[in-house]
């Protein structure tokens, strides 16, 4: 019997631990750390992904094609989508395949299988870039042909809610603020690649508000909202002990790549500009590249995300500081030779 512990709210919530659980994108940041945590718990634990993983039961599927994959996810009691396009420079029809379309498959596959909840992990990039201060669970989602990461995401939540409300399955959704930590490919790895090269620019004077959660702490949030009978039918913000700037945050990286100071800025009218240029020569090129005008827009975000909603129904309660985190993050680095 394994000794590792659902997390308890700060109410003394305690979800029990489901019999069998299903994860999509199971070999990805946070699929794998969802992976390895319920299994971690005695909990039978299945995937799928892009590649199979036979070593922790995950199959190789395509999300769009999900009758490749489907009986793989037969008999779980739990079904939670972390699958997504994981880019901010993917084109509509893409968003559409997969954000859209194929979470009505997954909800659909989650049904056939028994599941009596189907989780989908959405962003709070689903509201956009310019929101109020503290912004809640109604704040409007973001609209238009900008920032189509963020319309995506909103669109799938819409998915996920309407299943809900029709009967059809439980369902949860799930927003995290800035995932970080051991593992982290955009805001560890990546970005210290980045200033490493000296190529990490932010818009304005890095201003931008950023909402870093550590992996740890977003788990124990997915766990409760997933467990608990009061996540049925909700969106939960998950975010970390409180905001910092983009300046503060990546600075960490900048310092980590052995630079003084901190990252260069831009106006955010210029910096949109250059990412626009280089977007449309990475995109001429067939180059992949992230450098696009929402990532400037991201890191523009005009204010704090609130998780109070979690904390008074879930009783979630972050644990792990930025310096704590960030400390973690660098040991990783070290550790796994990214960092000379």
């Amino acid at each position: 019997m394994s000794s590792a512990q659902m997390p308890a709210g700060a109410q003394g919530q305690t979800p029990e631990i489901p019999r069998s659980v299903f994860i999509t994108g199971a070999n990805g940041f946070i699929g794998r750390s969802l992976l390895l945590r319920y299994k971690a718990l005695g909990a039978d634990v299945s995937g799928m992904d892009i590649t199979a993983d036979a070593s922790h039961n995950v199959v190789a599927g395509d999300l769009t094609q999900p009758q490749r994959w489907a009986e793989h996810a037969k008999g779980c009691d739990l079904f939670i989508n972390t699958a997504a396009v994981v880019s901010l420079a993917a084109s509509w029809k893409l968003y559409r395949e997969v954000s859209v379309q194929a979470v009505r498959s997954c909800i659909d596959v989650a049904i056939a299988s028994g599941a009596k909840r189907f989780v989908q992990i959405s962003s709070i990039a689903a509201l956009g870039w310019q929101y109020p201060d503290n912004a809640d669970e109604k704040t409007d989602v973001v609209i238009g042909s900008d920032y189509r990461y963020g319309v995506a995401k909103g669109a799938g939540e819409h998915v996920a809610l309407a299943a809900h409300a029709a009967g059809e399955i439980e369902c949860t959704v799930i927003r995290p603020g800035d995932v970080y930590g051991p593992g982290s490919r955009p805001w560890v790895s990546e970005t210290f690649k980045m200033c490493k090269a000296g190529k990490l620019i932010l818009p304005g004077k890095g201003n931008g508000i950023f909402t870093p959660v550590y992996i740890d702490d977003l788990l124990d949030g997915v766990m409760l909202a997933s467990g608990l009978p009061e996540g049925r039918g909700q969106i939960f913000h998950l975010c970390g002990m409180g905001p910092v700037t983009v300046k503060q945050f990546f600075t960490h990286h900048w310092r980590w790549a052995g630079r003084e100071g901190s990252p260069r800025t831009l106006p955010l009218c210029l910096a949109v500009g250059l990412a626009r240029v280089l977007w449309g020569v990475n995109t001429l090129l067939k180059r992949d590249d992230e450098v696009t005008p929402d990532i400037m827009y991201m890191f523009a975000r005009t204010g704090n995300i609130s998780s109070a909603k979690a904390a008074k129904m879930l009783g979630y309660q972050p644990k792990v500081t930025l310096q704590e985190g960030m400390r973690r993050a660098e040991a990783w680095l070290r550790e796994t030779g990214q960092m000379n």
